[in-house]
């Protein structure tokens, strides 16, 4: 019979042998290095290049995890140091210095240094790329590089916004001379890209010569782009994928709350759900006609059918997230009868016929525009609902407005300045809206800028380009092993530079 001495030492020698085993895997801090995790995302980024696509699905795949800039957004929506370890403002608020780090490298194993920063943003303004966002470098008037760490930008007047502009997937830097960037991304993230299977994933692996030597957790990360929403759920709760980014199915969070292995993390973001309009086509060429829509739309059942309950009614075209946001959710109450008045007094009395072109991979889209199309034909207005694919939508929708209404969630944070742009894809111009943004933008003092905002808010809510319909809640849900995942969204990213996943 053994003693229960010796019973002790071998027991107490077996738990000493697991520990030494977990060592190399458990860090003082408790996380877990290695290991890969898979990320399922419902659409397919048009190109890997954010500089030269607008498809905020770019950034979900590639922001601060491929590509960085001198400056970034964080997870509680601050503008971080980057590649830039500090930076100065002259006291006209017209000049900017920027300090390099001086051990950050490329993907290629080139050395970044202020040259790869002056070729960056001087190709946003060659005449043989196009950039889907000019005006966030419009002001740039000069660039110079007093040393080989050291970029100093002059704008052409003082600028609120250009600090968070330069915080954009589109402003990350790029390697000089670097050549098919929009299908083999070289940047200088705690990630570096390994393959892209069109219609499949995008895989990435852990840079070993990133500049912060502790991050990243994993070792490789794959983006899997799976369209169907009940497929990405079933792979979820099978374990073939570890996460999904966000929930666009928000019913989905309350059932996925019920299974042991998953876990849902609630947040906000910044994408605004909007019925948007093309403005230069009859009849909603006619603001009387706009207003009626907004009337005849009960916001509340859209939401609780769209979002099961998670969105927040909005507007305008500014997140509840932004300092600068004007609650205006109120201006449109639900009145079908008002709404029937209104399209009379505009020459429709018997309403009409309209179409509405939805993206087939969004599912918010979607279920908000079946919602939609019923309200509306409660006054009349008889919607077909047309499903095309994402890059017929960013084509015949986005580029070329061949549309009568949409619906889409606008991403980007801040970007209300897209209503004074006439050949946006909401064909809409208005110049005193464009006057008001562009003082707005140009305001350094934070209750002045507040107050141009409010009224350039006011401006868009009384003309209703769109109808402004929710903001999109955060819904990540993931594997309860998956850890430090961003939980809001405050800009369109899934950065996944700090998080780790148990064995």
């Amino acid at each position: 019979m053994s003693s229960p001495r010796w019973v002790k030492i071998t027991t107490l020698m077996f738990a000493i042998l697991l520990l030494f085993q977990a060592l190399p895997l458990i860090q003082a801090n408790g996380v877990v290095r290695g290991g890969k995790l898979r990320v399922a995302l419902p659409t397919e980024p048009p190109g890997l290049d954010p500089t030269t696509r607008s498809a905020a699905i770019i950034d979900r795949v590639l922001y601060n995890n491929v590509y960085q800039g001198m400056v970034r957004i964080n997870r509680d929506g601050n503008i971080v140091p980057c590649l830039a370890k500090k930076w100065e403002i002259s006291e006209d608020g017209k000049v900017y210095t920027f300090h390099l780090r001086k051990n950050v490298i490329f993907h290629n194993e080139k050395k970044l240094t202020a040259s790869d920063v002056k070729f960056t943003f001087r190709r946003t303004k060659r005449e043989t790329i196009t950039v889907p966002h000019p005006e966030y470098f419009a002001l740039i008037d000069e660039i110079s590089t007093p040393d080989s760490h050291t970029v100093r930008i002059k704008l052409s007047h003082p600028s609120s916004i250009f600090l968070f502009n330069m915080a954009r997937g589109d402003a990350v830097i790029l390697p000089k001379g670097q050549k098919n960037l929009s299908t083999e991304p070289v940047g200088t993230g705690p990630f570096k890209f390994k393959n892209w299977k069109r219609g499949s994933s995008v895989t990435l692996t852990r840079f070993e010569s990133y500049y912060a030597e502790d991050l990243p957790y994993l070792d490789e990360v794959v983006f899997e782009f799976i369209g169907d929403v009940n497929t990405r759920i079933t792979a979820l709760r099978s374990g073939d994928i570890d996460a999904i980014a966000y929930l666009s199915s928000p019913e989905n969070a309350v059932a996925l709350k019920s299974v042991d292995s998953i876990k849902i993390l609630e947040g906000v973001t910044t994408w605004e759900v909007i019925l948007a309009m093309n403005n230069s086509r009859e009849p909603f060429s006619s603001s009387t006609v706009r207003k009626a829509i907004n009337y005849a739309l009960d916001r509340e059942e859209i939401i609780e059918g769209a979002t099961f309950g998670f969105g927040t009614p909005i507007g305008s075209l500014m997140s509840p997230t932004n300092p600068n946001y004007l609650d205006l959710s109120w201006l449109y109450s639900y009145n079908p009868q008002k709404a029937r008045k209104l399209l009379e007094k505009a020459g429709y009395p018997e309403g009409f016929e309209a179409s509405l072109t939805l993206p087939s991979s969004y599912e918010l889209s979607l279920r908000s525009g079946k919602i939609i199309a019923d309200q509306l034909k409660e006054v009349g207005i008889d919607i077909d609902i047309k499903k095309i694919s994402w890059a017929q939508w960013l084509q015949k929708v986005f580029k070329n407005a061949e549309y009568d209404t949409t619906i889409i969630g606008h991403a980007e944070a801040f970007d209300i300045s897209i209503y004074s742009k006439p050949d946006y894809y909401f064909r809409y111009d208005n110049q005193r809206l464009k006057r008001v943004i562009s003082r707005a933008e140009r305001e350094t003092d934070k209750e002045k800028r507040r107050e141009l905002y409010s009224i350039a808010q006011w401006i868009i809510a009384e003309d209703v380009p769109s109808a402004f319909l929710f903001s999109a809640p955060s819904l990540p849900a993931m594997n309860k092993k998956v850890h430090n995942w961003w939980k809001d969204y405050p800009i369109p990213a899934a950065d996944v530079t700090e998080v780790w996943k148990e064995n």
